[in-house]
This record gives structure tokens, C-alpha cells and sequence, in this order.
């Protein structure tokens, strides 16, 4: 009787808001996740058929900066192989966050892990070497910005790999989320951009990506996103009523804001090209 009662009490309000800001949390994560196997779609449709039948010279057509090169075989293939293993990390990325498949397929999980962290890093540098060895930047703000989300890649999954070795596992998540958050930077850029454009009218946004919105948005694609997992992150930690519903609040609101922009890329970036 006793555990019948104790089991149909209500919640104490700290816990009520935890559950709040838990589930906030993975609303967030869900509309960051759909968004994400929307932009691996786009990547697959527009890119394989193009890159299988030879014609490379068609990577323009996504409106992507000096896709293609003529002349420039070592260059192309680095371009064309940056942008599908984008697809490939920002698929794996999300599976790897996800509980159910790290508990359930652990042996999975590991192996994916030890793809994501590899790809991760060959993907960190080489968009570096593209930005300042081939050019692929518009200006030189932008791609600074670029080079600062890689070096935290780079970071973020040199911690990652270090907590795993020494069975830290719930430190090693929380780096993990951090290079989710870094490598996910080029999809929040994009779905900044048309969450922006959809609420301003695109105000600020220059020809060239060189107005004070596009330097905005070129730092916050990673380190708003970055900032909003570590308050995230706090707020499960404290025990303050206030400050967790407060959170629950904040990823309620990015969540929107993200479903926002998930929606106008789709419109407008990619599926014109699928």
C-alpha cells in the first residue's frame, strides 16, 4: 500500500521542472535531427548524381562557392570529398547522440564513435586547407570564423577521445555534445541564415556575405548553439527551481527558432536541388 502511495505521489516541483527541462532539451534535439537528415538528403541528391555521372562542372549549381575548378583534379576531389562526408558525419553525428542506441548497441555506438571523431577531424582540417590554401571563402571575416569552429573540432575531440580512454563516460558525453554542436556549425550557418531571413527580411545580409548580419551569423552558427548547451548543461546540474524552468524556456524558444530555419532552407536552399 505504501508503495502504491508513493508511487502515485505528484512530483516535487524541482523534479517537475528537471523532466520540463529534459524534455525541452530533446525537443530541441529532435528538430536539430530532422533538419540534419533533411541536409543529408539535399547532400546525397544533389551531389552523387552529379559527381557519378561526370559532371562536376554541375557542383556550381547548388550555389556553393569555387565547387569546381577546371583543371584542378587534387582540388576537386578534396572539395567533393569534404562535402559527402559531410553527410556522412552529420548523419553518424546524431545517431551517436541518441540514448537508445548506445544502450541497446554498444558495440555499434563505439565503432561509429571512432568513425565520427576520425571523419570529424579529417573534415576540420581539410575545410581549413580549402578556406586558405584554395580559396573557398568569400571574405576573409568569414572564413576566419570557419577556421576558429575547426580548431574547436579539433579540441572538442581531442577531449572526447581522452575521457572515453579513461572510462570518464559522462564527461566524455558532454565533450561529445560540444563536437556535435562544432561540426553541426556549416547546418546551424545555414539555418541561421534563413531563421534570419525569415524574421528581419534579411536585414543586414551583403552581396558577398560581408554585411554585420553575415559576420554575425558566421561566429554564432557554433558559438550561440555551443552557449546554449552549456547553460543547458548547468541548468540539469543546479538544483535552483527557477534557473531550470528558466532553461526549459531558452531550448522551448531555440527549438522553434530552428524548426524556423530548418523550414526556409529546405525552401530555399536545398530542395530546388534535389
Amino acid at each position: 500500500m505504501s508503495d502504491t502511495i508513493a508511487r502515485s505521489a505528484p512530483l516535487p516541483p524541482i523534479a517537475l521542472a528537471q523532466r520540463l527541462l529534459k524534455g525541452a532539451g530533446a525537443l530541441w534535439f529532435l528538430v536539430v535531427v530532422a533538419g540534419q537528415w533533411l541536409f543529408v538528403y539535399y547532400i546525397l541528391a544533389a551531389y552523387v548524381p552529379r559527381t557519378v555521372s561526370g559532371a562536376w562542372e554541375r557542383w556550381d549549381e547548388t550555389g556553393l562557392i569555387h565547387g569546381f575548378t577546371e583543371g584542378d583534379l587534387p582540388g576537386n576531389l578534396g572539395f567533393i570529398s569534404h562535402v559527402l562526408l559531410a553527410a556522412v558525419v552529420t548523419l553518424g553525428g546524431t545517431l551517436q547522440l541518441i540514448p537508445q542506441l548506445r544502450q541497446r548497441l554498444p558495440v555499434l555506438h563505439r565503432w561509429m564513435g571512432r568513425t565520427f571523431l576520425a571523419v570529424s577531424v579529417f573534415m576540420a582540417v581539410g575545410g581549413i586547407v580549402l578556406i586558405w590554401g584554395r580559396g573557398t571563402r568569400l571574405n576573409d571575416v568569414t572564413g576566419l570564423a570557419t577556421t576558429i569552429d575547426g580548431i574547436l573540432i579539433l579540441v572538442a575531440a581531442a577531449f572526447a577521445l581522452h575521457f572515453i580512454r579513461r572510462r570518464q563516460i559522462d564527461r566524455h558525453r558532454r565533450w561529445a555534445m560540444r563536437l556535435f554542436i562544432f561540426v553541426s556549425g556549416v547546418w546551424y550557418l545555414r539555418v541561421g541564415y534563413m531563421a534570419w531571413g525569415i524574421a528581419t527580411g534579411g536585414a543586414g545580409i551583403g552581396e558577398r556575405m560581408d554585411g554585420p548580419a553575415d559576420y554575425a551569423l558566421a561566429y554564432a552558427c557554433f558559438l550561440l548553439p555551443w552557449a546554449i548547451l552549456e547553460l543547458y548543461l548547468r541548468a540539469c546540474d543546479c538544483r535552483a527551481l527557477t534557473v531550470k524552468l528558466g532553461m526549459a524556456g531558452v531550448m522551448l524558444a531555440a527549438a522553434v527558432v530552428t524548426a524556423l530555419g530548418v523550414f526556409g532552407a529546405w525552401l530555399v536552399m536545398w530542395s530546388p536541388h534535389v
